[in-house]
């Protein structure tokens, strides 16, 4: 106490610290307040973006969605992608080659959120993705969920089975190729393409 009677200018520079230390904390804490603020006003704008599109999907037509996941292959590196869902298109709706030459062989479905994949729509696809479209890889896309037969389904036949979750994170921005190993076993045969030209060549020799 009597070093500040004998030093005035002490208390009065330990007073403005104190002042600058406490303002320097509620500017930093008020900071913190409004970028986490900052932060979930984000994370709900972006959840509610996502739920926007997946709106915007559900009021496509099922000759439109076939068109955005023919799109979102594009998007994706994917060539030579067409669709060719119709009468008599044989449970394949858009095909084309993966960015590493893998044929591509895709069957989409514009359900109802509510409804579920039956199996029988899972076997037709199974029937004909490999035999009849020569499929590296065989993806089904759907709006909604899978019923458990046609999971087991295409577990068992190696089926990418892309429900209305998966589908999400494919249209927000998710690379079709992460995707893959995610349901079924994922990038099926890999080397099937070569093996179809090694068989080509011997038929041809």
């Amino acid at each position: 106490m009597f070093l500040f009677w004998r030093f005035p200018w002490l208390l009065l520079g330990l007073a403005c610290a104190a002042a600058v230390s406490g303002a320097g904390w509620y500017l930093w804490t008020a900071h913190r307040r409004e970028r986490q603020g900052d932060l979930a006003w984000r994370h709900q704008d972006h959840r509610m973006a996502l739920e926007r599109s997946m709106a915007v999907i559900d009021d496509m037509t099922w000759q439109e969605f076939e068109r955005y996941v023919a799109e979102l292959c594009r998007r994706d590196g994917c060539t030579e992608v067409s669709v060719v869902g119709g009468s008599g298109d044989l449970a394949a709706d858009v095909v084309g080659n993966l960015p590493d030459a893998r044929r591509l062989v895709v069957q989409v479905k514009h359900y109802a959120p509510h409804r579920v994949v039956p199996s029988g729509d899972m076997q037709k696809f199974v029937g004909m993705s490999f035999a009849e479209h020569k499929a590296d890889v065989a993806v089904f896309v759907a709006t909604c969920e899978f019923s458990r037969s046609a999971r087991d389904l295409a577990l068992k036949h190696n089926i990418v089975a892309l429900n209305r979750n998966l589908f999400g994170s494919w249209n927000s921005g998710a690379p079709l190729m992460s995707l893959l190993p995610l349901s079924g076993a994922g990038g099926g045969p890999p080397q099937r393409r070569n093996t179809h030209r090694k068989r080509g060549r011997q038929g041809t020799a």
